[in-house]
């Protein structure tokens, strides 16, 4: 049987709240990286990194897609990747791929698991190419005088998907380019790539466009793209606005593999449910959780069987200690401790009986529920969805109400058709009237309802893509037991020179907009864990020194710009009285833990040792039993004494 603590618990496997991180770990996820192989790619220009070599457009998007699968072999080594080269007039016969492809594309590196030898072989191509620059462009050789249709492009990578990737995997391409126009006055072209791109989009691929813009010759998405790739917007009567999808990235080559690892992480759902916005009327929506903590990756067991190691498969086994034998899941029950006497009828002022529907269950035992029953108390045999249940105004919504992290909801078209227009109008009434919604969801079968507010949120956009989507964000809201008063203690304020001295080197230091970005700073904890692992896997040596923590100030610089006014500040600090004044507080003990179990109360019994016990004990002994404590400790002892023979 399981503890009797842990009752309330059907399985740690199970979905449990909102922020589930085993339901992240447990999809795959699947970049194809689909890179122009065209002239303009090959072009030679001097590498900022190394003096005296020369790179291309190509040779830097081929090292950002070895980087990101070196990153994915610590992050996520059940993910798959695969490289597509288009423009070029290598033919994909020569690798032998059962993969269909269309002319003029070639299947570098089919769609995988992450392995060390595959990212090995891309490495040694890439050191080749940094010592003969000619390399990349004898070996893939690019298409003269024409371009690829785009529409054959993007069936070359539905068809490696197709064949390559698993379907309940979250798809992506990176679709790498220079060429801001592919097919100059070919409207049927524009078309064909339309279509076929939308194709794609609806099995279930996402692109994620990367466009290198140079200062010789600037990226222009409005020739071609604009009339391509999908837009990201609510509004139906909008889709033909031209406005490029939300991923949108256009940016310089050296900057190229910084913007992949903004866009590395995919977009998944953390469920799909129905929302209900009256009897009948119901709609379609996807959550997304905005923040997530990043931890080490889940561990495994290995078995050294001498000239190699296998994985060992662990399972979780029940047994019965009694019969010594392995128990069903299935067949287990629940249980929880009882805490007074059964109670057989309930009577009500008029002294009639009250007949009852649960199980009766005897007095000193307790009682045991199925996995079933479990579930049905903690989901009130609720279907998952969110329920629409009224309104309130936005001013109703407390900043302490927010206890934890919001979720974002956006509307899913393809379960219920109109979801996205209604979910639109909703939105946009909600922001004009000023309202909040109050919802009861239920986002897991396994997880408890909870009462939520659902604050509407205007899509807002800045230059060079949209910065916040339009939808709500539901947040959990707290019961009345969730909330307690903080004491309110007066502390000592400091005199207004100290915040004059202090104000300034604060001004001195303080970053402007958008000076900081955070996803330009990783945790250096898990960076330095990871740098372990990725040099362990590619047999590299690790260098402890060579490891950079980018989050560690530049003592330096601070020193430089403020630290003459930092020192006039200490000095005001060490004059001020109430800086220097330590408060005295009284210490608290904490209470002695004074239980006992009922093994040894009985084993001190038997020898006639219970005047060895403490009052308190006895009386914590007989207050577990449903015994009345009153009396003095001989009292007690023969109490205990009568109940240890009784039982």
């Amino acid at each position: 049987m399981p503890p009797f603590d842990d009752w309330n618990i059907i399985d740690e496997e199970e979905e449990q709240e909102l922020q589930d991180a085993a339901f992240f770990e447990g999809k795959r996820d699947v970049i194809l990286f689909c890179i122009d192989c065209s002239e303009s790619m090959h072009e030679l220009r001097d590498d900022p990194n190394y003096e005296d070599v020369k790179t291309s457009h190509l040779l830097t998007a081929l090292e950002a897609a070895m980087q990101i699968q070196k990153k994915k072999v610590i992050v996520g080594p059940n993910d798959s990747v695969g490289i597509v080269l288009f423009n070029t007039t290598r033919s994909s016969e020569t690798k032998n791929h059962a993969t269909e492809i269309k002319k003029n594309s070639f299947v570098y590196q089919p769609i995988t698991i992450i392995s060390a030898p595959a990212i090995q072989e891309l490495i040694q191509l890439l050191d080749a190419a940094r010592e003969d620059p000619d390399l990349l462009k004898s070996t893939f050789p690019p298409l003269k005088g024409k371009k690829m249709p785009m529409g054959d492009v993007f069936t070359s990578c539905n068809w490696v998907l197709r064949d390559g990737a698993p379907k309940t995997a979250s798809k992506r391409v990176f679709l790498i380019t220079d060429d801001d126009n592919p097919h100059p006055g070919s409207k049927q072209l524009v078309t064909s790539a339309r279509t076929t791109l939308l194709d794609l989009t609806q099995s279930g691929v996402q692109i994620e466009p990367f466009f290198i813009a140079t200062p010789e010759k600037p990226f222009e998405p409005s020739k071609f793209y604009s009339s391509v790739l999908l837009p990201n917007v609510l509004n139906d009567e909008d889709e033909d606005t031209g406005v490029l999808p939300e991923s949108i990235s256009i940016t310089r080559i050296d900057d190229l593999l910084s913007q992949m690892r903004f866009h590395e992480v995919p977009k998944r759902a953390m469920f799909s449910i129905p929302f209900q916005l009256a009897d009948g009327f119901v709609i379609s929506i996807k959550g997304y959780g905005l923040v997530t903590e990043q931890r080490k990756g889940t561990y495994k067991y290995f078995v050294d069987l001498g000239d190699r190691m296998e994985v060992a498969n662990s399972r979780t086994v029940y047994v019965d200690e009694d019969q010594q034998a392995e128990v069903d899941k299935t067949e287990m029950l629940y249980g929880m401790a009882l805490g007074g006497a059964t109670v057989e009828d309930v009577s009500d002022d008029e002294g009639e009986g009250v007949d009852t529907v649960c199980r009766a269950v005897p007095s000193g035992k307790r009682p045991f529920y199925t996995a079933d029953e479990i579930k049905s108390f903690r989901t009130l045999d609720l279907e998952p969805g969110i329920k629409l249940l009224g309104f309130k105004d936005r001013t109703e919504l407390a900043f302490e109400d927010n206890v934890k992290h919001s979720v974002f909801i956006y509307p899913d078209e393809l379960k219920y058709s109109g979801s996205k227009r209604t979910f639109a109008a909703l939105l946009k009434k909600m922001i004009e009237k000023k309202k909040i919604g109050l919802v009861l969801a239920l986002t897991r079968r396994n997880a408890a309802p909870v009462f939520c507010a659902m604050l509407p949120q205007a899509e807002s956009g800045e230059e060079g893509g949209w910065n916040e989507p339009a939808g709500f964000h539901i947040i959990p809201l707290p019961f009345a037991d969730d909330i307690r008063a903080a004491p309110l203690d007066q502390a000592f304020r400091a005199p207004d020179e100290l915040k004059d001295a202090a104000r300034i080197w604060i001004d001195k230091l303080c970053v402007k907009d958008g000076a900081y970005p955070p996803d330009s700073y990783p945790n250096p904890a898990l960076a330095y864990h990871n740098a372990q692992l990725q040099a362990s896997a590619f047999r590299e040596e690790f260098d402890p020194e060579a490891f950079e923590d980018l989050t560690r100030p530049k003592y330096d610089g601070i020193h430089k710009r403020a630290g003459n006014l930092m020192k006039e500040w200490k000095r005001v600090l060490l004059t001020d009285e109430s800086a220097n004044i330590v408060p005295v507080t009284t210490g608290s003990k904490r209470k002695a833990d004074v239980s006992v179990d009922e093994a040894e109360i009985r084993s001190k019994h038997e020898v006639g040792a219970l005047a060895k016990l403490r009052v308190d004990q006895l009386k914590d002994f007989l207050k577990s039993k449903s015994q009345p404590v009153s009396g003095k400790k001989a009292e007690l002892i023969e109490r205990v004494g009568d109940w240890l023979d009784a039982h």
